[in-house]
């Protein structure tokens, strides 16, 4: 299944079962993703395989794209929490629209992502750190 301009196909539809990882962290990025129906988890696993939630993406949302920009590899996992249904943005799709974008905002973009890849990372230690201690972090 794919969405196509003209006769070219341009993003592919794809579905994922409860539980099924659509991408694990540390691996290329080679599409973004929007959700078309579902619900997916973005996590960190840390060490001893202890999983730190991020987030979660509903209907309508996107996940995967920070690994197109900045051409790091993953920073977070990505698994279908219900049956879910995406629709996968290409890196050449992706890079084909970038292409046309000022060089100077692309180069800004790329450094946003950078801090925020460092912010994720050591909030996601920080959230690990207080749960070994029992304490909550929300409420």
């Amino acid at each position: 299944m794919g969405i196509t301009d003209g006769n070219k196909k341009v993003m592919d539809r794809q579905v994922f079962a409860i539980d099924q990882v659509i991408f694990r962290e540390g691996k290329p990025g080679n599409a973004a993703y929007v959700v078309q129906e579902g619900k997916v988890e973005i996590f960190k696993t840390l060490g001893e395989g202890k999983e730190v939630i991020l987030g979660s993406i509903e209907a309508g949302g996107l996940f995967g794209e920070l690994a197109l920009v900045d051409n790091q590899p993953r920073m977070a996992s990505a698994r279908a929490k219900e049956r879910t249904v995406l629709i996968a943005i290409s890196r050449q799709t992706f890079e084909k629209k970038m292409s046309g974008s000022d060089r100077f905002i692309k180069a800004v973009l790329r450094i946003l992502l950078g801090n925020y890849r460092t912010v994720v990372r050591r909030a996601a230690l920080a959230e690990s750190k207080l749960k070994e201690h029992g304490i909550p972090l929300d409420g």
